[in-house]
């Protein structure tokens, strides 16, 4: 996203301390921010925040591909380099058929595995200067539009490519401004009604009167201005796609209407007697708690378990922070296709204030922070200067933290190990304190509101590994 960003992220990933730490030691002196997990669930943790662009991964080839298939799927989009102990030239081929960059043995020389980052980073380079790209995940199920490559949106990726060759209701569910719509264009797309139309509603910005018509069409003269017959969304979307967006602020009366049309496929104009059947597939989706609102009341029970028969839920952008670097390319890469504008990049510290800030507005509103920065910006550089002051001054307050994530934390209906769910979170807050701070533990307990040294004693305590940032210590 910006050449003047050299360095490059790298996760290491190895059960066994002393080949982390020669891996380290073999890679400080790359210019690169270096961080190590001991398995997969560290990874995971890592993963989901941080934009890592070479992963360094051990994997005994004699183990199952699955496990390898695994690690891949979840570092989409990075360049993963399988560390391995004295691999033959088979295996070098199975790994690489698997999706591996490049394969090195454990005991290869510090310059040997300097040289497979330095071709690692080119091979990146070259990517990065060809035309920007969802990721491969959305390429794998057919959802170009939609970018990430994180794993919540990996599970979305793949609800869509298995719901759209069906003809299943789906509701999609999730806040404001987090790409309700893409997702079901992406659907209807991918579908075998792709060669007729998707037409899309928003419940929530047209009147209840102008609802009702705007749906079902009317007959001649069946309300004051109804000078000629008019089809409605339904009847013009024959053999397509109705898409209802916020349909949890449809009205009561409507709700009735549109059961109809899912049980029955038919319904009649307003003023008209004759009912017209209809071939139509309907998407909803809703920023609303539609369960909730069915225990108020205010939404009728039976039209949401019809509709419900698909929930597919986007998540917010401050669950899936490490897609921002990827959405701040594709958005930056069309701002100057779409609208003319001079591309710019971004320095780095910019994308790091990006990467801590909560987005409520999600994708909506990074898409148009960063058109506001293209156009404002006097250098051929996105730089701290061009940031609003809300963003550039972020700092989350310690209730934000708790209250976020409190929402987090549940008690299973049989209960659950108190010490070691606190010993967990602790964990989780520590791992991602030093990942932020690029193992610096001054800065890191500063983050924790902690004294040093009882950082450091809880860091051994928990046996953590070293997450480190050449340089630092």
């Amino acid at each position: 996203m910006s050449s003047q960003n050299n360095q490059s992220a790298i996760l290491i990933v190895d059960q066994d301390k002393s080949s982390r730490q020669r891996l380290f030691k073999a890679l400080k002196n790359q210019k690169s921010r270096i961080v190590e997990a001991s398995g997969a669930a560290q990874a995971l943790e890592l993963v989901d925040q941080t934009y890592f662009e070479v992963v360094f991964l051990c994997w005994d080839i004699s183990r199952s591909d699955e496990f390898l298939n695994t690690y891949l799927e979840m570092f989409v989009d990075a360049v993963v380099i399988v560390v391995t102990t004295r691999p033959s030239s088979e295996e070098v081929v199975k790994a690489m058929r698997l999706g591996a960059f490049n394969v090195i043995s454990k005991d290869a020389p510090a310059a040997d595995i300097a040289a497979c980052l330095a071709e690692a980073n080119e091979f990146r380079e070259i990517q990065d200067q060809a035309p920007p790209a969802v990721s491969a995940i959305s390429q794998k199920y057919d959802v170009e539009n939609i970018v990430g490559k994180s794993r919540p949106m990996q599970k979305v990726f793949k609800l869509i490519h298995k719901v759209a060759a069906t003809d299943a209701t789906v509701l999609i569910l999730g806040e404001s401004g987090t790409g309700k719509e893409l997702v079901a264009r992406a659907i209807h797309y991918n579908s075998p009604r792709n060669p007729e139309t998707m037409i899309p509603v928003n419940c929530g910005a047209i009147p209840e009167e102008l609802l009702e018509s705007e749906l079902f069409g009317h007959e001649k003269g069946s309300f004051t201005g109804a000078i000629k017959t008019r089809p409605g969304r339904f009847e013009l979307a024959e053999g397509g796609t109705v898409f209802l967006d916020e349909i949890g602020d449809m009205s009561s009366m409507l709700q009735v209407k549109l059961l109809r049309v899912l049980q029955e496929h038919q319904f009649e104009r307003i003023g008209g007697g004759k009912p017209i059947n209809v071939n139509i597939r309907i998407l909803a989706a809703t920023h609303r708690d539609l369960e909730t609102q069915v225990k108020q009341g205010k939404f009728r029970e039976d039209l949401f378990y019809r509709l419900n028969v698909v929930p597919i839920e986007v998540p917010p952008l401050r669950e899936r922070r490490s897609d921002i670097p990827l959405l701040c390319g594709h958005f930056l890469s069309r701002l100057g296709k779409q609208k003319g504008l001079v591309p710019k990049d971004m320095r780095p510290e910019v994308l790091e204030c990006l990467m801590r800030y909560d987005w409520p507005g999600n994708v909506r509103e990074l898409e148009n922070l960063l058109e506001r920065m293209v156009i404002l910006a006097d250098g051929p550089s996105i730089s701290m200067e061009d940031l609003p002051a809300h963003l550039a001054n972020h700092r989350p307050t310690p209730s934000q933290v708790s209250q976020a994530s409190l929402h987090t934390v549940e008690v299973p209906e049989d209960g659950l190990d108190f010490n070691a769910a606190v010993d967990a979170f602790e964990r989780k807050l520590i791992i991602q304190a030093l990942e932020r701070t690029g193992g610096v533990k001054n800065q890191a307990a500063a983050l924790l509101k902690l004294n040093r040294t009882t950082l450091v004693e809880k860091i051994k305590k928990k046996g953590l590994v070293t997450v480190g940032r050449t340089g630092t210590s």
